[in-house]
């Protein structure tokens, strides 16, 4: 764009060069009226030797000769002064010999404003141009044309001074001036934020010429509104004559850039450009040509662009970036460098070809090869000392770091460099976001707005993206309201950056706000405000409306659109759905994406479809990454099919393929929720081979297996040898503690998680009030739950009020219980009512009346759940209402659902072993049963008395009794009892386990000398010597 706007703004450049030659003629004038009227001396000075002059020898020499002949009062000399002073762009002096000057004209003013405005210095040619109107002067064209570059410079900031010099224009004799009004529009562009205001000057033109059309076509080139560009040049062709109007070099090389900022059809058009250019003769033009060179790169068609490069006969320095620029955008980081390399001595390098460059090196293929070629271009700007000349280069150089991954040897440059700019300050923050140093990012933000820099559209972006990764909710919004103060909100892309502030802060309130109010959409928004929905848990439903609205209106879905909508579909599991979805990946011809294929693998999981998975995976095979590998193991666990997921990590490792963090925490997950301490061993040892048992999610997925497989000593052995911790590893060690009945243990745990530091969450409570609950401190849970609203500002959730209601009927205190529901913030769910009936089912605290109403408002809520009823009918056993449990038991069948047959299993070097209540399958059931029988008998020996209370069955003694010996628990145990070992037997049951097991293990430990692990649905019981770790109170 540099080069077109350098060219196609040439109505400023031509205001130069025309009031340039009317300036000479002034001075010229001037120089002879002086000659005739004071008559000094004749001086051996040719005029010609100094009228162009840029040296600063010239400067010097001309400087004495004035004082030594005594001009000092003649203005024509010191303006010519002032000129060349301007030109070798030493401002200094020539603001001090115009302090010094006893006369000033309109020639003196305007020639020091040109200078500021030239030399990069808008702000002091602003003041002085106001300094021209507090002397009562009527400013020249050529005064009020730099004056109107300088506000350009300095963009909206000075909108306000550029209309006042419109205003001013209007009333002088400049109204009609052909080159002011091409300024103006070029003015408007930069500092207004609508268009409407340079097209309104365009209207006022009376008589247009070639270089109107341009100057507007120009304009709305750099708005990015090609359409109309191009519809202007349309009009500019009906209007045009023979001699006037007629496209040239400057309208082709506006709308050949244009071309690039549409995306469906910007390459045809582009193409019939070419055309048209070849035949009007164009292409051989150095600018036009350089603009098809820098389109057809940038459009991917580098041999197109290639080609003309190679035909251009006269090629400089903006040519070669074009094609740099294009190459890059391809990711063809070493070509670029490579036409570097080739054209180096051909053209005048410039500072832009040093910044698109360093550029190119961050489109490496090798990231470290193209820092170190980084590295010795830096080298040479020092040594030819241009690193202090351009900040350009500084910038360049800054960017080049960041994107290398060596964020610290960018900050070092930013720090020396002599001056900053607004893109070096967005740079570095930039910088710092992407290398994922986000509080490093704000913190420059904020230091760049106490220097005084105005915030751009890109550090916002960056800074509210740092805030975002950080959950820094109040910065982001304090920073939302600073885009807001300056109007930067109204920009897409700052909306977009918002939107995801918004959707990774769990604000969706404030991003749907921001989505219905922005002005305008793009892709990006409908895929970021789709993707926030579909991983909000309450608004994944709209996540599905809104993707149907996108097609509706007609903008173009690209894979990020379908992972999006995938993902909410997934969550969901709604298939059918997906599976149109998936039809139309085919027909947009994305199915071979990786990240597509790995969202339908998810999905496919998900959704119980695990053929389907199988199928997509195999069909990806070459292109199978970590991602794909996951979710194909997460689809087996999904789907209870856990020997094809340890398959799997098997089979990844034969083939060398590397194991990541995630994989193995996915396993050991499944692991634990089957209780399978044999593979989570096995996938422990992985963890060890692979180097990564030390990171932390991995070690924390070990703890949480450890505990959940019964080995609460190896977890906290494991815990305790971590080199690093986080909330998760706390969280499932005092789990693990609650779990096992060390209640003591898990609050000790949870005192030391605060004194390193580590403040609890919502999952932290649930561990440490279950803890209570299971060894029966009320006041302690009580002062915890407390606690949590008080001092770590949590609201407790429905879990947190569940595992309160669970530990008051423990302790029996069911008036308390049903108290404590009245305090609740919310209605009870069936969780709350499920706790309360079994809590009323215990002997300690049996509450019919309470129990009922809690099965009515369970069965109301799920009349399809078997539990309920279950619970109902051994609530009215317990308490020997047989009528009322024949009653329950009717409306279960009524319901027509059924209940969860319990079960129990153990797991031996020969498999797994599952058991039911009175099992006849086992292949070795007469072992077992003889077993059982030789068990029983030594129990009795020893005292033990069967609990027929726990048989929930209107029979005879005797049959009770028999009907509680052939538990599946206990079979369970009599067969491992047939085989030889001393290890210690470990237990599995689905149901919690009844009274008379629990009671008979005691006794089985004792008489044979082996600790018993029994894990029931609620926690473990460690048996040894006749005591259960439980202390009865379960």
């Amino acid at each position: 764009m540099i080069l077109c706007y350098r060219r196609l703004l040439h109505n400023a450049s031509h205001a130069l060069s025309t009031t340039q030659l009317a300036f000479s003629e002034v001075l010229l004038h001037h120089h002879n009226s002086s000659q005739c009227q004071l008559q000094f001396p004749p001086l051996n000075l040719e005029y010609n030797r100094y009228k162009d002059s840029c040296s600063v020898e010239d400067a010097h020499q001309l400087h004495l000769h004035i004082y030594r002949t005594g001009l000092s009062n003649d203005v024509f000399w010191y303006n010519t002064l002032i000129n060349i002073y301007v030109r070798v762009g030493n401002l200094v002096s020539a603001q001090k010999l115009f302090d010094e000057m006893p006369n000033k004209n309109l020639v003196s003013w305007s020639c020091l404003i040109s200078g500021y405005a030239q030399n990069g210095m808008p702000d002091e040619a602003s003041v002085l141009f106001k300094g021209v109107l507090s002397a009562g002067l009527l400013p020249n064209s050529y005064a009020i044309g730099s004056a109107l570059r300088a506000c350009q410079e300095l963009g909206p900031n000075k909108l306000k001074l550029g209309m006042e010099i419109h205003g001013l224009i209007s009333k002088s004799p400049y109204a009609s001036d052909m080159v002011l009004s091409n300024v103006l529009m070029s003015m408007y562009s930069h500092c207004s934020a609508s268009i409407d205001d340079a097209r309104r000057v365009f209207d006022e033109i009376k008589i247009k010429t070639s270089a109107s059309w341009n100057s507007i076509i120009s304009v709305y080139c750099r708005w990015g509104d090609a359409i109309s560009a191009f519809k202007l040049f349309s009009s500019m062709q009906r209007e045009a004559t023979e001699f006037t109007c007629r496209p040239n070099e400057y309208t082709f090389c506006s709308l050949v850039t244009a071309t690039c900022s549409l995306v469906d059809c910007g390459l045809t058009l582009l193409e019939q450009m070419l055309a048209r250019l070849e035949k009007s003769g164009f292409v051989q033009d150095l600018y036009v040509g350089s603009a098809l060179v820098s389109g057809f790169a940038k459009h991917g068609l580098l041999d197109s662009a290639k080609m003309i490069f190679e035909q251009m006969a006269d090629r400089n320095a903006v040519t070669m970036n074009g094609l740099m620029v294009g190459l890059g955008k391809q990711h063809l980081g070493e070509e670029a460098a490579k036409i570097f390399k080739k054209m180096n001595n051909l053209v005048e390098i410039n500072a832009s070809s040093y910044a698109v460059l360093l550029n190119a090196f961050t489109e490496f293929s090798d990231l470290e090869e193209g820092k170190r070629k980084g590295q010795e271009v830096h080298a040479y700007l020092i040594r030819n000392a241009l690193f202090d000349v351009w900040i350009l280069i500084g910038n360049a150089l800054m960017n080049m770091y960041a994107r290398c991954d060596s964020i610290d040897n960018a900050r070092s440059i930013f720090q020396i460099m002599p001056n900053k700019d607004t893109v070096s300050w967005n740079t570095m923050i930039s910088g710092l976001d992407h290398n994922e140093r986000f509080d490093e990012a704000v913190a420059c933000f904020n230091t760049m707005r106490r220097s005084g820099m105005l915030p751009s559209k890109f550090s916002v972006i960056s800074a509210l993206s740092s805030c975002a990764s950080l959950g820094w909710i109040m910065l982001g919004r304090q920073i939302h309201g600073e885009g807001i103060k300056y109007g930067l909100d109204l920009d897409v892309s700052v909306s977009n950056a918002l939107l995801r502030l918004y959707a990774e802060t769990d604000c969706m309130d404030e991003c749907q706000k921001v989505f219905f109010l922005m002005p305008e959409y793009d892709q990006v928004s409908w895929n970021s405000f789709i993707g926030a929905l579909a991983t909000s848990d309450v608004s994944v439903l709209q996540a599905i409306k809104y993707f149907l609205e996108m097609m509706r209106a007609g903008w173009k879905l690209n894979r990020v659109t379908f992972i999006n909508i995938l993902v909410a579909v997934s969550s969901l599991s709604l298939l059918e759905l997906g599976r149109q979805v998936h039809a139309l990946v085919l027909k947009y011809s994305i199915a071979d994406d990786n990240a597509i294929e790995n969202t339908l693998l998810a999905f496919y999981g998900k959704c119980e479809q695990i053929e389907d998975c199988e199928i997509i995976f195999s069909k990806v095979s070459e292109r199978r990454d970590e991602v794909s590998w996951n979710s194909m193991i997460s689809g087996y666990i999904h789907n209870g099919i856990l020997h094809k997921a340890m398959d799997l990590v098997w089979f990844m490792m034969q083939r060398g393929q590397r194991l990541d963090g995630f994989t193995l925490a996915t396993v050991l997950s499944a692991c634990a929720s089957v209780a399978t301490l044999e593979r989570g061993m096995e996938v422990h040892a992985c963890a060890i081979r692979a180097c990564l048992e030390s990171e932390v999610v991995v070690g924390s997925a070990l703890v949480d297996m450890y505990a959940k497989c019964g080995k609460i000593d190896y977890a906290s052995r494991f815990f305790e040898l971590m080199p690093v911790r986080n909330i998760y590893s706390w969280n499932s060690m005092i789990c693990g503690y609650a779990r096992h009945g060390h209640g003591e243990k898990a609050l000790k745990l949870f005192t030391q998680m605060k004194q390193h530091g580590q403040l609890p969450g919502h999952v932290t409570f649930i561990g440490v009030l279950s803890a209570c609950s299971h060894v029966g401190l009320v006041d302690e849970g009580f002062k915890h739950f407390k606690s949590m609203s008080e001092v770590y500002g949590l609201a407790p959730r429905i879990e947190h009020f569940s595992c309160m209601i669970d530990l008051l009927g423990r302790a029996g205190n069911v008036n308390k219980m049903e108290e404590f529901i009245k305090t609740m913030p919310m209605d009870p769910n069936a969780l709350i009512w499920r706790t309360i009936l079994g809590a009323c089912s215990r002997a300690n605290s049996r509450n019919t009346e309470l129990g009922r109403r809690a099965a009515k408002m369970l069965i109301q809520l799920e009349p399809q759940n078997a539990v309920n009823y279950v619970l109902l009918s051994n609530m009215y056993a317990a308490g020997g209402k047989w009528e009322d449990v024949a009653e329950a038991r009717l409306a279960m069948r009524n319901a027509a659902v059924k209940k969860e047959a319990g079960c129990s299993w153990v797991t031996m070097k020969d498999g797994v072993h599952v058991f039911m209540a009175g099992d006849q399958t086992h292949p070795e059931k007469e072992k077992i049963y003889e077993k059982l029988k030789e068990i029983m008998k030594k129990m009795r020996d020893v005292g033990y008395m069967p609990e027929t209370k726990y048989a929930l069955y209107d029979l005879e003694l005797e049959n009770k009794e028999e009907l509680l010996s052939y538990h599946s628990e206990k079979l369970a145990i009599a067969f491992v009892l047939t085989r030889q070992s001393e290890l210690p037997i470990r237990i599995m049951k689905n149901l919690r386990v009844c009274g008379d097991c629990h009671t008979a293990f005691k006794y089985i430990s004792k008489i044979v000398n082996r600790q018993i692990i029994l894990r029931d649905s609620n926690r473990f019981h460690h048996f040894d010597h006749g005591i259960c770790s439980c202390g009865d109170y379960w």
